[in-house]
């Protein structure tokens, strides 16, 4: 059964265990598992990736099942799913697990999506897409935080906000959150506290490094990489970046059947590729196909999960994922 994205305040009152959340605004997905789901089962939430729960299947059935005597409910949340997790859920589904819910959430999901297709037919299923944001939308939720704050702003501080955030909601709430640190016992904000205040969503070296690794151009990202000196931290930055501009091409060639289609493709898309990145962008495009695409934001995740566990080598084991992603020969 489908959920549309405006009603979302609905599930609260819907009695169902099994939800799948699709779509690109990771930054309404994770606000809505906040609002509706996590302060229901507050401690008893367990999050999974679909390659773990696939690679031990077994174990995942042993952690849903069991209880103890401090869990009544429990909350599972399993990101970044496919078609390739249906076969399980549909398992899980049948065991009818008492004080489970589950939450699948994938990116974008095609029509012919198998799993897409099982949640949207089956009436005790629900399946919510989440569209992206338009700028609209992000006014009013950067209206809305100062009016609740009673702070006034000027419409070129509000527009400032919203076009650093990138189109990204999550992005938007992070730097909604420093303001709200900053103006504790304010009355008042200027524009230019609201610029030093917020960061733009990509750093310039870290964008750029990340755009001529996407374009095969090895030279210049070996050049980037000696030329500047990253920190541990920027690490985070910039595989996070990686992964947004790697979404951004998973969506792009999405909409191409072929090289023909790609100028159309960039000048249809939303939020709007700025004029001096799509030289870029359409290179990208015509290095990477969806598949590769689609591949490359696994081993992206990969590569985070391994760089936190590794932050002594992060600098070494990013370095080595930037310099080989820039040389690979796609499909």
């Amino acid at each position: 059964m489908i959920i549309k994205q405006f009603e979302i305040n609905k599930i609260s009152s819907i009695k169902n265990n099994c939800f799948l959340f699709y779509g690109n605004n990771e930054g309404l997905k994770n606000q809505s598992i906040k609002n509706y789901f996590e302060i229901t089962f507050k401690k008893n939430i367990y999050r999974y990736e679909e390659k773990e729960i696939l690679e031990n299947s077994e174990n995942f059935f042993n952690n849903i099942t069991s209880k103890s005597f401090f869990e009544n409910e429990k909350l599972i949340v399993v990101n970044r799913v496919s078609d390739k997790v249906l076969n399980l859920i549909n398992e899980v589904i049948d065991k009818k697990i008492e004080d489970l819910t589950i939450i699948l959430n994938a990116g974008i999901l095609e029509k012919k999506s198998k799993l897409r297709t099982f949640f949207e037919k089956d009436k005790k299923l629900i399946c919510v897409p989440f569209y992206e944001d338009n700028s609209q939308t992000l006014m009013g939720l950067v209206n809305d935080f100062f009016r609740k704050n009673k702070i006034p702003m000027s419409q070129q501080g509000i527009n400032l906000i919203v076009e650093r955030s990138r189109g990204d909601r999550q992005n938007l709430n992070n730097e909604l959150e420093k303001i709200e640190s900053f103006i504790k016992n304010k009355n008042k904000v200027e524009i230019d506290e609201i610029i030093k205040l917020t960061n733009l969503a990509e750093n310039y070296n870290v964008s750029e490094l990340v755009d001529s690794c996407l374009s095969k151009n090895k030279r210049k990202t070996i050049n980037i990489l000696n030329e500047n000196n990253y920190s541990l931290e920027d690490c985070i930055l910039i595989i996070r970046t990686f992964l947004i501009k790697a979404k951004r091409l998973l969506r792009l060639c999405a909409q191409i059947q072929n090289k023909h289609e790609i100028d159309l493709a960039i000048s249809k898309f939303k939020p709007p590729i700025f004029w001096k990145d799509k030289i870029i962008v359409k290179q990208q495009m015509q290095n990477w196909s969806h598949k590769d695409a689609e591949n490359l934001i696994y081993k992206i995740n990969e590569i985070e999960l391994l760089i936190k566990k590794n932050s002594i080598n992060s600098l070494n084991i990013l370095s080595d994922f930037i310099i080989e992603q820039s040389t690979a020969i796609n499909s």
